[in-house]
C-alpha cells in the first residue's frame, strides 16, 4: 500500500487575522472577537490575549476582566465567509482532493505527488500562495495521517510548517499533552487525567484493552490515534445543504416589534448570503426558545427562491403561529435549507423591474460596504443578526465553542 501524504491546513487566528487587514492598527494589540456583552462568549482572540489565560468558548465578561486592555470586536461574519472562500478557492485550483472541515480549517490528500513534484515542495509553495494571494498568515502540518498532520499543526502555528516524516510519528506525538489528540475533550482529559495520564507516550504504552474500559469505543479509537494509526481519509469537499443565524438576547424578552424586527433582519441578510452564492432555498424553518430553555420550531416548503418580498412574509407568517405571548424569548432563529445552485428566477406575474433593480443595487451596495450596509425600514433597530451558518464551511455558530 501506497504511504499516505495528509496536509492539515489552519489559518491561525482567523478571525482577528482578517480584522487585522482591514485595520493595521490591531497589529500586536490583544483583540477579542464574539458577544459584547456581559452574555457573549469569546469566537477569537488573539495570541496576544491569550497570554492572559483568555481563551476560545470564554464569556466575554471573563475574558475582559482576564485582559481589560483587549479591543473587543463583535465581528462580520459576511467578511469571514469572503476571506474562507478565497482560500477554498485558490485549495480547489491546486490540489486534486481535499475536505474543508470548518470555515478556517483543511485537510488534502497528497498521496502519490512525490513521484511528480514532492509533497513538502507542494505543500510549502500552496502555503505561500494563499499568504501573498490573501494576506492571511496560515500554518500546516505534513504527515500519514489526519491525525498526526492536525496536531503537526497546531506544534507549527504561528504561521509555520512541519512535516513529520513516517516513523517518526510516535516520538512526535509522544512528549505531548494527551490534549492535542482529536477526540479528546474536556470530560475525557479529566477521566485519563485520573488515571495519571497527562502525556501521549503513557497511552502509547498502555493495552488497548485498558483504554476500552475506561472509555470504551472511543478509548481504542484515542488508543490508536495516539500511536499515528489513523486511516481515515480526506472527504471530497461539497457544500452544505443549509444556512441560518441565532440571536440569544441579553435579556429575555416579550417585545414583538423588536422580535419582528430581527427575524426580518435575519431573513433578509440569509436571502441577500443565497444570492450571494448563487443558492436558492425551498424550506424555511422558524425556531424560538424561551427563558425556561424550551425551544420549538416551525418550517414550511416554499417554490425555489432568494427573494426578500417571498422569504420574509413566510418567515414572520411562521414566527406567528409558533410564538407563545405568555413565555419570555431566550432566543430566535431563522434556517434556510433544501439549497440548489441557480439564480433567483424572475415571476413573470408578479415581479416588476423596479423590484429586480432594487435587490440588484442593495446587493451591490453590501457586496462594497458589508452585509447590513443597507437594511428595510423594519429591521432597521436590529443591531446584530446574530451570527450566521453560512452554507459553505463550519458555521460560526460553533465556532465559538471551539479553538482556533
Amino acid at each position: 500500500m501506497e504511504e499516505r501524504s495528509i496536509m492539515h491546513l489552519d489559518l491561525d487566528t482567523f478571525f482577528v487575522s482578517v480584522e487585522r487587514l482591514s485595520d493595521s492598527r490591531l497589529n500586536q494589540r490583544p483583540i477579542l472577537i464574539g458577544g459584547t456583552s456581559d452574555r457573549g462568549v469569546v469566537a477569537s482572540c488573539s495570541y496576544e490575549a491569550r497570554t492572559f489565560g483568555v481563551h476560545s468558548g470564554m464569556p466575554m465578561r471573563m475574558a475582559k476582566e482576564l485582559c481589560p486592555e483587549a479591543i473587543v470586536i463583535r465581528g462580520n461574519s459576511g467578511n469571514y465567509l469572503k476571506y474562507s472562500d478565497m482560500v477554498t478557492e485558490i485549495i480547489r485550483e491546486d490540489v486534486p482532493i481535499f475536505e474543508k472541515t470548518s470555515i478556517d480549517e483543511f485537510y488534502t490528500d497528497l498521496t502519490g505527488m512525490d513521484r511528480f513534484f514532492g509533497c513538502v515542495k507542494f505543500a510549502h509553495e500552496l502555503r505561500q500562495r494563499i499568504i501573498r494571494e490573501t494576506g492571511l498568515p496560515i500554518s500546516f502540518g505534513l504527515s500519514t495521517s489526519k491525525t498526526v498532520a492536525k496536531v503537526a499543526t497546531g506544534e507549527a502555528k504561528p504561521n509555520n510548517e512541519l512535516h513529520i516524516q513516517r516513523g517518526t510519528e510516535q516520538p512526535f506525538l509522544a512528549p505531548l499533552s494527551v490534549k492535542k489528540i482529536p477526540m479528546v475533550g474536556e470530560k475525557t482529559y479529566q477521566t485519563l487525567r485520573n488515571l495519571g495520564v497527562r502525556v501521549i507516550r503513557t497511552i502509547q504504552e498502555m493495552p488497548p484493552d485498558l483504554m476500552e474500559n475506561v472509555l470504551g469505543k472511543n478509548g481504542v479509537m484515542i488508543w490508536k490515534k495516539a500511536r499515528g494509526d489513523d486511516r481515515s481519509p480526506v472527504i471530497p469537499y461539497s457544500e452544505r445543504k443549509s444556512i441560518s443565524t441565532e440571536r440569544t438576547f441579553d435579556k429575555d424578552t416579550t417585545d414583538t416589534a423588536k422580535l419582528r424586527g430581527i427575524l426580518l433582519a435575519m431573513a433578509e441578510n440569509l436571502a441577500f448570503q443565497l444570492r450571494r452564492g448563487s443558492k436558492l432555498t425551498s424550506c424555511v424553518t422558524v425556531k424560538v426558545r424561551y427563558s425556561d430553555f424550551n425551544t420549538y420550531s416551525l418550517q414550511t416548503r416554499i417554490p425555489y427562491t432568494a427573494a426578500d418580498h417571498i422569504l420574509v412574509p413566510r418567515i414572520l407568517e411562521l414566527f406567528e403561529r409558533l410564538y407563545n405571548r405568555r413565555l419570555l424569548v431566550r432566543l430566535i432563529g431563522v434556517r434556510y435549507s433544501h439549497l440548489v445552485g441557480g439564480g433567483y428566477q424572475i415571476n413573470l406575474f408578479e415581479d416588476t423591474e423596479e423590484r429586480i433593480r432594487l435587490y440588484q443595487a442593495m446587493d451591490k451596495m453590501r457586496l462594497r460596504y458589508g452585509d447590513r450596509a443597507i437594511v428595510t425600514a423594519a429591521g432597521l433597530h436590529a443591531r446584530t443578526i446574530g451570527r450566521t451558518n453560512p452554507f459553505n464551511g463550519e458555521p460560526p455558530l460553533l465556532l465559538a465553542n471551539r479553538r482556533q
